[in-house]
C-alpha cells in the first residue's frame, strides 16, 4: 500500500506572518529616522557653525598679529637704517679726525720749519737792516688793530660754503667771523654771502642790514647750518657783492673766508675786481678787500696747487684794495 505524499503550501500563513513582520520592522525603521533627522542636520549645522565662526575668530587674530608683526618689521628696517647711516657718520667723523690729525701734524712740521728759517734768516740780518729796524714806522689815521684797517662803516662776508670748509673748518669760520664782528663795535650796515654770491637771508637780498646785537646773534646762529651751494670758488661772491653794494659815498669792507680756488685765471679776476672797485680821484678805494685763508686742504694729496692759487689770489686782492690777507696755520 502506497503512501501518500505530503503536500508543502509555500506560501502559508506562517510565511506571509513571517514576511509581514520583516517589511513592518524596515517600515518602522524609516519612520524613525526621518523623525531623528532634523535634529541630527540641527545638531550638524550648530557644529558647522560653530567651527566657521572659531575659524573666523582665529583668522581675525592670526590677520592682526600678521600686522603687528609687520609693523615690527618696518620699524626695524628703519632703526636698521638709522643705524646704517649713524655707523657712516662715525665712520666719516672718524675718518675727518684722522685728516685733521695728519693736517695738525703737518702744519707743525712747516710751523718748526719756518722758525728754524725764520731764525736763520734774523741771524743773517745786515747792520743796515738792523738801522732800518730801529726806525719806527709813521703812524697812519687809518684805525689800525692787529693790521687790519677797521675804519668802515660797513661790512660784507663772502664765505665759501663748499663740502671742504662746511667739513672741517666751520667751528673756525663761526669763530673768526665773531672775532670781526667784534672789532668792529658798531656799524651802518652788514651782509653775509656766500662764495656763489646768495644771501645768507632773502629778506634782506641787495640791501644792507641793519647793525643790531639781536641782528648779530642772528647772523652766528643762522651760520651754524648755512648750506647753500658752492663751487669753492670766490670770483662770484666778491664780484656780486662790489657791484651791488659800491657806492661812492661809503666805506666799505669785504671779509672773504676760504681755502682753495680751483679754476679760472689769478690776473682776469684781479682786473674784474679793479675795474668795478674804483677809487676816488685816484685816493683809496671805496671798497677794501680782506681775506682769510683756512688750511683745509693742506694734507689732501694734490691740493696744494689749489691752496697756492687761493692765497696768491687773495693776497693780491688785499694788496691792491687797500686790505690784508691773513692765512691761517690751524683749524683750532
Amino acid at each position: 500500500m502506497k503512501k501518500k505524499r505530503r503536500v508543502f503550501e509555500v506560501f502559508n500563513l506562517s510565511f506571509l506572518d513571517v514576511v509581514s513582520c520583516g517589511f513592518g520592522a524596515i517600515v518602522l525603521l524609516l519612520v524613525i529616522s526621518k523623525i531623528s533627522e532634523p535634529e541630527v542636520i540641527e545638531n550638524i549645522t550648530a557644529d558647522l557653525s560653530s567651527s566657521i565662526t572659531q575659524l573666523k575668530l582665529d583668522n581675525s587674530a592670526l590677520y592682526e598679529k600678521s600686522a603687528g608683526l609687520a609693523i615690527q618689521l618696518k620699524e626695524g628696517r628703519r632703526e636698521q637704517q638709522r643705524l646704517e647711516k649713524k655707523v657712516i657718520n662715525l665712520q666719516s667723523q672718524y675718518s675727518s679726525l684722522l685728516d685733521e690729525q695728519q693736517a695738525v701734524n703737518v702744519t707743525s712740521a712747516s710751523e718748526d720749519a719756518i722758525i728754524k728759517q725764520l731764525y736763520r734768516a734774523r741771524q743773517s740780518l745786515t747792520e743796515e737792516m738792523i738801522r732800518l729796524q730801529a726806525i719806527k714806522a709813521p703812524k697812519r689815521s687809518d684805525s689800525l688793530i692787529g693790521g687790519v684797517p677797521v675804519d668802515s662803516e660797513y661790512i660784507i662776508f663772502v664765505i665759501d660754503t663748499s663740502g671742504s670748509m662746511q667739513q672741517f673748518a666751520w667751528s673756525m669760520v663761526r669763530r673768526k667771523m665773531q672775532e670781526i664782528l667784534e672789532i668792529y663795535p658798531r656799524v651802518k650796515g652788514i651782509q653775509v654771502m656766500n662764495d656763489m654770491g646768495d644771501y645768507m637771508f632773502s629778506q634782506y637780498s641787495g640791501r644792507w642790514i641793519r647793525d643790531s646785537p639781536a641782528r648779530r646773534k642772528a647772523i652766528l646762529t643762522r651760520l651754524r647750518n648755512w648750506m647753500p651751494f658752492s663751487n669753492s670758488s670766490p670770483v662770484e661772491g666778491i664780484t656780486a657783492a662790489i657791484k651791488r653794494f659800491y657806492a661812492t659815498d661809503k666805506k666799505i669792507s669785504i671779509y672773504i673766508f676760504g681755502d682753495d680756488f680751483s679754476r679760472g685765471s689769478i690776473q682776469d679776476v684781479v682786473d674784474t675786481v679793479d675795474s668795478i672797485n674804483r677809487s676816488l680821484q685816484d685816493g683809496p678805494r671805496r671798497v677794501r678787500i680782506h681775506a682769510v685763508g683756512f688750511p683745509v686742504l693742506f694734507s689732501q694729496s694734490g691740493a696744494e696747487l689749489n691752496v697756492s692759487r687761493f692765497a696768491a689770489l687773495m693776497r693780491r686782492l688785499a694788496e691792491d684794495n687797500d686790505g690784508s690777507f691773513v692765512g691761517l696755520t690751524k683749524l683750532r
